[in-house]
């Protein structure tokens, strides 16, 4: 897989979501929140971090830390080899910008999904909790979770210096 940059141009990606696969099933998150997706490559393990926090990744003289969404939300363990795909998000925690890497099995599709096509998930119990789903989409025969990225993202740092991610984004 190339390194992608994506368009967050807000005029051409209000509505659109950039879908990937873990464990088989389809999440999405805000295109506009996509910093650029990038092909697994090996990164800096950081000493006492939590499980889910892989290390860190050089990107562009960024230090930007990777998180294993898999692990992240108590996912079955990858166990295929082939390509994986880190995907870079940028989000807002506790009103400081933060970039992070989210390794995935796959990268999907681009969807447009209109706010009266996503259901709330209030009522439905996932693998994840509802504290990281945002909503629920139909697309075609399947459902595509919508994660809310801010709370991933403020949980895929906990146990990580904040100056870390801050001087990614600062850099990036």
């Amino acid at each position: 897989m190339n390194d992608t940059l994506v368009d967050t141009d807000p005029q051409n990606s209000s509505d659109q979501y950039l879908t990937f696969v873990l464990a088989g099933e389809e999440y999405a998150v805000e295109i506009v929140k996509v910093q650029e997706i990038k092909s697994w490559s090996t990164v800096t393990p950081i000493p006492c971090s939590p499980e889910h926090v892989l290390g860190v990744i050089n990107l562009r003289g960024a230090i930007v830390p990777i998180v294993d969404l898999r692990k992240q939300f108590n996912l079955p363990t990858w166990e295929q080899e082939g390509i994986r795909a880190v995907i870079i998000v940028r989000s807002e925690v506790d009103g400081s910008p933060r970039t992070l890497g989210l390794l995935v099995d796959e990268v999907s599709d681009v969807y447009h999904i209109q706010g009266d096509e996503i259901q709330e998930c209030d009522q439905f119990s996932t693998t994840i909790g509802g504290n990281f789903i945002s909503g629920l989409s139909q697309r075609d025969d399947s459902l595509v979770i919508l994660i809310e990225l801010e709370r991933v993202v403020a949980h895929g740092l906990d146990g990580v210096d904040p100056t870390v991610s801050e001087v990614a984004h600062a850099q990036a």
